[in-house]
């Protein structure tokens, strides 16, 4: 390599850091002032290191036909930093790759463009009310869904954590509540400041003031003492999946709605978000986010019915091991379930298959499945082999899908890689809870199969995070508004 072309690279690197580290406070004002999430391509930048900013963008040319610099939307992120806006989700990605690429815009100034794209949110006052939000238990799923509520903490945060509830602690337990948030296996360290208040009962992180109240069922607790009005429970148990038992919420003082972290059973609403959230009423008191598995699938399963019309099809979940197997050979009422689950691939049921119906009722009775867990703690592949009502091709599945995860209503449900080396432990904090792996797919015709990779922890809390907001009206619109797709 010579000398110029060296000095090249490195003069090109400083400048995209440079950029990446003028974006990072701007990024973390709009937010905390004015509930403003920034994304790239449906990346979001919300707490991103310059390193992970730069990545955003890089990742643009796999999507485009040009690359998108950080100096083509540093000033559009300036622009917007200097507007009146309303809460919102913003791709700056797109905003910018518009403004530079589409003759349309050529003409306008970045002032302009910007107001044209984003006038529903210019100049609109918020309005929009806070909502108590409790986490009762507290583990895998309470634990990320914590991290998922601190991480929006600001003066423009309209859902705030403000107690966790778990069975009655020994000597030690608020210490150890605290430390499993701190540290995860899995996920790595928290991103930010954690202390205790050991006379007060309560954890503080990073703003937020959380507190612990010990109780063995929910009747037990009365919220208003510790100053939470009109709550939302979400119920991350699973010990009680219908009305009767997760009605018992509802009965505590300061409840008035509760949300489930599982499959809801009887009349309970399966919302998996992006699919059916529709069906969320005002009045609806009690809620499921259905299952990780069915979050990952559903939305794909919509997709492919909206353009090919699945006729019938079979699911077949390669899942991760999860808390209900036993961690070496005991009793489980289940199955198998009781061999080993670090040692074993272990064949079980899924009844994701047949719950796609409560959220997608057009697929009832067309799917079976089944599940063979193995022996890794995250990440799950579901596998879509799918008789399809039209005969077609591997590359326009692809291209549909990829069409879908780009510009639909579904975006944000639904990721897509090109990658030829991607395995699963690459996916772990993957946010969308379904990423469709395209160099896997398989058609013949009229059958096709599909590889779809899901964070059935972080992937699934996110999820449940989007029904949430949704519980407590506060949807944000995403902006730009989805082109219109060739497909949808």
């Amino acid at each position: 390599m010579n000398q110029q072309l060296e000095q090249e690279l490195i003069s090109s690197w400083q400048e995209r850091q440079e950029y990446a580290e003028q974006m990072q406070p701007v990024l973390g004002k709009l937010y905390r002032n004015r509930a403003i999430e920034i994304s790239v391509y449906g990346r979001p930048l919300l707490g991103a290191s310059a390193i992970e900013i730069i990545k955003a963008h890089r990742t643009v040319r796999l999507k485009e036909q040009n690359k998108l610099r950080l100096r083509e939307s540093w000033p559009l992120l300036q622009a917007l930093n200097e507007m009146e806006l309303a809460p919102a989700h913003i791709d700056l990605g797109r905003l910018a790759y518009a403004y530079h690429y589409d003759p349309a815009f050529k003409s306008h100034s970045i002032n302009d463009y910007l107001a044209s794209q984003l006038s529903s949110i210019v100049n609109v006052e918020d309005q929009q009310q806070s909502q108590d939000v409790v986490l009762y238990g507290f583990g895998r799923i309470g634990r990320l869904l914590a991290r998922l509520l601190i991480e929006r903490q600001g003066t423009n945060n309209k859902l705030r954590l403000k107690a966790v509830v778990v069975r009655g602690g020994k000597e030690g337990d608020l210490e150890k509540r605290a430390s499993l948030l701190r540290r995860d296996s899995v996920h790595g360290p928290f991103n930010g400041s954690i202390t205790i208040d050991v006379e007060k009962n309560a954890i503080k992180a990073n703003g937020s003031y959380i507190q612990v109240i010990y109780a063995n069922s929910p009747t037990e607790v009365d919220y208003t003492k510790y100053g939470i009005e009109n709550a939302i429970v979400v119920d991350n148990t699973g010990m009680w999946r219908d009305e009767e038992g997760l009605g018992q919420h509802l009965l505590s003082k300061g409840v008035k709605k509760v949300l489930l972290t599982a499959p809801g059973k009887g009349n309970i609403k399966n919302i998996v978000y992006g699919v059916n959230d529709n069906d969320i009423l005002s009045g609806d008191n009690i809620l499921s986010a259905a299952s990780c598995t069915t979050n990952a699938i559903t939305p794909v399963l919509k997709a492919l019915d909206q353009k090919y019309v699945i006729e019938s099809g079979h699911v077949e979940t390669v899942h991760s091991y999860t808390n209900d197997q036993n961690l070496i050979d005991n009793f489980h009422k289940g199955d198998r379930r009781g061999r080993s689950a670090p040692l074993n691939m272990v064949i079980t049921e899924t009844g994701a298959a047949t719950a796609v119906a409560k959220a997608y009722p057009k697929l009832q009775g067309k799917l079976t499945g089944s599940s063979i867990r193995v022996p890794t703690p995250n990440v799950s592949l579901a596998i879509l082999n799918l008789h399809l009502g039209e005969s077609t091709d591997k590359t326009a599945i692809n291209e549909y899908l990829r069409d879908i995860a780009l510009f639909s209503p579904l975006q944000h449900q639904i990721d897509f890689t090109a990658s030829k080396e991607i395995v699963s432990s690459d996916l772990v904090g993957t946010r969308a809870p379904s990423v469709v792996d395209s160099q896997a797919t398989i058609v013949a015709g009229n059958r096709a199969t599909l590889y779809v990779w899901y964070d059935n922890e972080f992937g699934y809390s996110c999820q449940v995070m989007k029904v949430l907001q949704h519980m407590s009206d506060l949807v944000y619109p995403t902006l730009p508004e989805p082109l219109p797709s060739k497909h949808w």
